[in-house]
């Protein structure tokens, strides 16, 4: 508890120190930039790794803090940190693949010019997601969800002067935006309802018992609880943030940023805060009439299987990778909605470590080819780069879910076998299904394409990444391997740890059980399909040359147009919701320039005509009347001076004729 209390909140805190700093030291320590941003990391990591230990060792098994963050009139606002098994292995995930990116990182981005402000950037990131994982509280955690939504439009419109990356930057932003303001009007009513946003408190968190009573308890429109309303605006930001249709429309264009930034958003942070927070808040959305997760399985379903059709007509190698992460996000989803929590998050983990793989292999691939990223330029790089081609091998079978070897296997496998188990409809598990066999299909199609046959590369002579990029490609692969036998039938670690279960000890006659031979079988033969297809068509002789036209294409153009072009979703968008936010503007435009404008010009008239009126008024009227009275008061009074100008003879000769007059009255008078 004592190394809790004291360190835990270093975890964020360091990479945002690192952040900060590096900015400070200024665009030429490159070597002082990098060693802060992967020294805080290195330490973050440790600190996460050592919370892990204590909740695995069993002297600790939840903890959590809370503290005023500041007062409302009477009102405070409390926030805080929480530690359990969940946020455990989500610290430790997200501060080691980082580390590694970090360190790879150093290699590829060696001869940027903003070298050091790319560091920054990184530690930004990670330190937001950070703080996400470790929020107690929803409103700390939708400060540090923007903050992840900022550093994301930073990282991918790096390179700002190519205007397709900062044009993919705004789209990021703005669409995750979309997704937020459901979250946000989420996060109000839940507050309204409960008094708190608090997850945990002794009792009174937003997710603790008397609470979530309280929000089945009330309906709201078309039958709903409030508690599945409120679950589904927040599954709105969880779809923005993790590529869900119909949010899923910038993850693709978010490869403009450099490789470690799609490989960091794409494993260890941006994509996967959306899941973390369906498995942090798992006890709203499950609560009640399970209408909330009935939603999140078919989106999810949906999205494999659409991400996946998606993705065997593209040939941009980083785009491959980009819809295969949103397909895979759309598992994680259908496994959290199906099969629970432990389902979900376990094929988050190991999801995290081989894409990470693939992405700074891909990266690898790209700094080996002078940055092409054209699949049908590449071609011959196995004897080229033998490190990249194991390395991506492992990254690619793990994502293909390769029976028994691989996590990726299972990992997918546990959320078919839920799907599959779903007592409402089998259609999502049939969507994951087709989604599992194409994804098997498009990797091997990538891999012929990039690794096998001749090079087609003119003038360009591919070679292997130093050791600094190659190193972190080989840890990866090896935990694209192990981390998979966590969570296996005969050991299931993971799953027992995550449910704050006692993690029983190894049995494996689990694999003899019909159950896990079933779905064993199945998994085999979408493998074998996806493989073995990809195989038939691009394996068996040289894949087509770039003036001819991929084989998919010439069995059926009009088909392979429509995957190309990704359904046209993004021109509908532009079509509908661009042409009509379009279309408003130019009739505010007109507004402001026909009606508005004319009506504050009449207004300006009209006030500058009252203005001159005032003005004359104020010339002819006051002013004249004052000026001619003061006239009239200063020649009287120079007249009246006059009577006492202090000579005497002109006294006696008034004085006389004031007597000469009295006189000649009084004699009138008495003659009268």
């Amino acid at each position: 508890m004592h190394m809790l209390e004291n360190f835990l909140w270093l975890i964020p805190v360091l990479p945002l120190l690192a952040a900060l700093l590096s900015i400070l030291v200024g665009r030429h320590r490159r070597s002082l930039a990098a060693g802060l941003a992967i020294g805080a990391m290195s330490i973050s990591f440790l600190l996460s790794l050592g919370t892990l230990c204590q909740l695995i060792s069993g002297s600790l098994s939840s903890w959590q803090t809370t503290f005023v963050w500041f007062y409302f009139g009477q009102t405070t606002v409390p926030i805080g940190l929480i530690l359990d098994p969940l946020s455990a292995v989500m610290l430790t995930m997200v501060t080691f693949v980082s580390l590694l990116i970090f360190v790879y990182s150093v290699g590829y981005m060696a001869h940027d010019a903003r070298f050091a402000r790319f560091f920054s950037y990184l530690s930004f990131f990670a330190a937001a997601m950070l703080g996400v994982v470790l929020s107690n509280s929803l409103l700390l955690l939708f400060v540090c969800w923007e903050l992840v939504g900022l550093a994301s439009y930073l990282l991918i419109g790096f390179w700002f002067e190519r205007p397709s990356a900062a044009a993919a930057a705004k789209k990021a932003f703005l669409t995750t935006r979309i997704g937020d303001v459901f979250f946000f009007l989420g996060i109000v009513w839940l507050y309204a309802k409960t008094g708190t946003l608090l997850l945990k408190d002794g009792g009174r968190g937003c997710l603790d018992g008397p609470q979530l009573a309280l929000l089945v308890s009330q309906h709201t429109v078309m039958g709903l609880t409030v508690a599945a309303a409120i679950s589904l605006l927040i599954f709105c930001g969880a779809a923005g943030k993790s590529g869900q249709f119909p949010l899923h429309v910038w993850l693709p264009d978010a490869m403009e940023g450099p490789t470690p930034v799609s490989a960091l958003i794409h494993a260890a942070t941006m994509v996967a805060a959306g899941v973390y927070l369906i498995a942090r808040v798992y006890p709203l959305v499950s609560v009640g009439s399970h209408s909330a997760l009935t939603v999140i399985a078919w989106v999810g379903a949906f999205t494999a299987f659409f991400a996946a059709t998606i993705a065997i007509a593209q040939n941009d190698i980083k785009r491959i990778l980009a819809y295969s992460t949103i397909s895979q996000l759309g598992f994680m989803m259908l496994g959290l909605a199906t099969g629970g929590v432990a389902v979900g998050m376990f094929h988050l983990i190991t999801h995290a470590f081989f894409k990470a793989l693939l992405f700074l292999g891909a990266g690898s691939v790209i700094h080996g080819c002078s940055e092409e990223q054209d699949i049908r330029k590449m071609g011959g790089l196995r004897k080229l780069m033998p490190i990249t081609f194991v390395t991506y091998t492992v990254g690619m079978l793990a994502l293909s879910g390769f029976p028994l070897v691989f996590s990726g296997f299972w990992s997918k496998d546990a959320i078919l076998e839920s799907a599959h188990g779903w007592p409402l409809s089998q259609g999502p598990f049939l969507m994951a299904s087709v989604a599992a066999v194409l994804t098997a299909f498009y990797m091997t199609r990538q891999m012929f394409y990039v690794f096998f046959g001749e090079s087609r590369l003119p003038q360009v002579h591919p070679h292997e990444s130093p050791a600094v990029m190659t190193m972190p490609l080989i840890i990866l692969a090896a935990f694209a391997v192990v981390l998979g036998f966590m969570g296996t039938p005969a050991w299931p670690w993971f799953q027992n740890f995550i449910e704050m279960r006692q993690v029983p000890a190894a049995d494996f006659a689990n694999f003899m059980e019909p159950a896990f031979l079933g779905t064993l079988l199945l998994s085999t033969l979408i493998v074998a399909v996806g493989l073995g297809f990809g195989w038939f068509l691009y394996g068996r002789k040289a894949v087509p040359a770039m003036t001819e036209p991929d084989v998919l294409d010439a069995a059926s153009p009009g088909l392979f147009r429509v995957l190309a072009g990704k359904y046209f979703v993004d021109e509908f968008y532009e079509a509908t919701c661009v042409r009509v936010h379009g279309l408003f503007a130019r009739f505010c435009a007109w507004l402001d320039g026909h009606l508005w404008s004319n009506f504050i010009s009449m207004i300006k008239w009209d006030v500058l005509s009252f203005a001159r009126l005032s003005r004359n008024f104020d010339v002819a009227v006051i002013d004249g009347g004052f000026d001619s009275g003061c006239e009239t008061i200063q020649s009287g009074g120079e007249r009246t001076s006059q009577l006492q100008s202090g000579q005497e003879q002109r006294y006696l000769k008034w004085i006389g004729l004031a007597l000469f007059l009295l006189l000649v009255w009084l004699f009138w008078g008495a003659r009268g």
